[in-house]
């Protein structure tokens, strides 16, 4: 009679998820103007949605009143370069490869490059809180692109769009 090898027993789901949750954490709470802005990412399962939470500081034009343009760029820049990083980081994550007290210097350490970042305004940003998620269309080791949507009540009424193309890090160095 042979043998069968065994198998490694799989690591516990609070296991996995704290350190998918500690990951995320390291990742935007290392960027102080996410901070500033007020922008969280909830994560479920390896699906990231950014959300802009409202602030009268978020403010462009009190007559409307309407999100300023320079605040929707950002939080679509971020968008997706959270969503770029995060893919980057997902397999060294799974096996559990990276070193989770310096968790946020290497998250940062993996922060691409903006090469350009170009956004469709489709309508006025409401005072209210705003959602978006961003696809990674192409990532190789040197260049990625990235498409992000943005919206507020309706996922399917956009109020921006994005497209950016992002320098990789060389994580040779």
């Amino acid at each position: 009679m042979t043998s069968t090898p065994k198998r490694p027993r799989p690591e516990p789901v609070e296991v996995i998820k704290h350190r998918r949750d500690s990951t995320l954490s390291a990742l935007v709470n290392g960027v102080p103007y996410i901070k500033f802005l007020g922008i969280e990412v909830e994560r479920h399962g390896d699906e990231l949605t950014a959300i802009l939470p409202f602030a009268e500081k978020l403010i462009g034009n009190p007559m409307l009143p309407a999100i300023h343009g320079g605040v929707t760029a950002a939080f679509l820049e971020t968008a997706a370069v959270i969503e770029l990083t995060w893919v980057g980081l997902w397999s060294d994550m799974e096996a559990g490869a990276l070193d989770q007290s310096d968790l946020r210097d290497e998250a940062l350490r993996r922060l691409p490059k903006t090469i350009d970042f170009s956004i469709d305004y489709l309508r006025s940003g409401l005072p209210r809180d705003a959602y978006a998620r961003a696809r990674v269309v192409r990532s190789g080791r040197r260049y990625a692109s990235v498409h992000v949507e943005a919206w507020q009540d309706n996922r399917n009424k956009l109020f921006a769009q994005a497209t950016g193309h992002f320098l990789m890090p060389n994580l040779a160095e």
